[in-house]
């Protein structure tokens, strides 16, 4: 099938209750900076994609909302702010009422996700019904899901929703497409998934916030000490004065 009927969908978490996993090595205003950084390089990913025939952000989040109007996103109040799923299905539903072709649901939080990448997942949708699921690589949880119709099946993210996803296709009679994407792979959500991401530093609008609030090289030195990525956050020291 023609990938021109497939809509982006992006949910957007409260800049208020962004990262709050990341507390103990950014403070609230970095955080909030980093959870927009991270929306705009998502955003900037699917601009240069082709073939996408529009896209959906939803939020309650006023900042978040014009962000993506900026983008020439359309934005969907998400009223009951009851996570990833609820968000994704109220847009799968105003899809696939709408006749949409399909969708490709994307978090805010992946902000090494490239147009290159979304569009080997556009490629990758055949025949309706169709699901194509690209894992996140450190936990298997899912990081873009691609359905035609856009409710093929009901979005399941989560813990390891990777295989939740799996399951939920087969029951229905689809045989997943899989993909492991380096970018789209890396979702920034715990102390070990943020010294991944600065580990190599990327022309992203989110490596960049670090840079400019001071934050890369204090935290190469703060997240080199936590043994492991279930480190009580509280033990690593935000930056100072930094709100």
């Amino acid at each position: 099938m023609s990938a021109d009927g497939i809509w982006a969908v992006v949910p957007a978490k409260d800049l208020a209750q962004a990262k709050r996993r990341l507390a103990g090595v950014l403070s609230v205003a970095e955080r909030q900076a980093f959870a927009r950084a991270m929306l705009e390089d998502v955003l900037v990913a699917l601009a240069r994609t082709p073939n996408l025939a529009g896209g959906l952000v939803v939020t309650r989040d006023a900042e978040l909302a014009a962000v993506a109007r900026s983008f020439g996103m359309q934005v969907i109040a998400d009223l009951r702010h009851d996570g990833p799923n609820g968000a994704i299905a109220l847009a799968a539903t105003k899809l696939a009422a709408e006749g949409a072709l399909g969708m490709i649901a994307i978090p805010a939080d992946v902000p090494l996700a490239s147009a290159a990448e979304i569009g080997e997942i556009l490629t990758s949708v055949g025949s309706v019904p169709s699901v194509t699921l690209a894992p996140a690589l450190a936990d298997m949880g899912t990081n873009a899901l691609a359905l035609a119709p856009p409710d093929a099946i009901p979005p399941c993210f989560g813990p390891r929703s990777f295989f939740r996803h799996q399951e939920v296709a087969l029951e229905r009679g689809i045989e997943p497409h899989n993909l492991r994407l380096a970018g789209l792979g890396l979702d920034v959500d715990r102390p070990a998934d943020l010294a991944q991401f600065i580990a190599r530093p990327s022309a992203t609008l989110s490596y960049a916030c670090l840079e400019e609030c001071g934050a890369v090289e204090r935290l190469r030195a703060a997240l080199s000490t936590a043994p492991d990525e279930n480190t009580n956050p509280g033990t690593l020291q935000p930056l100072e004065g930094k709100g």
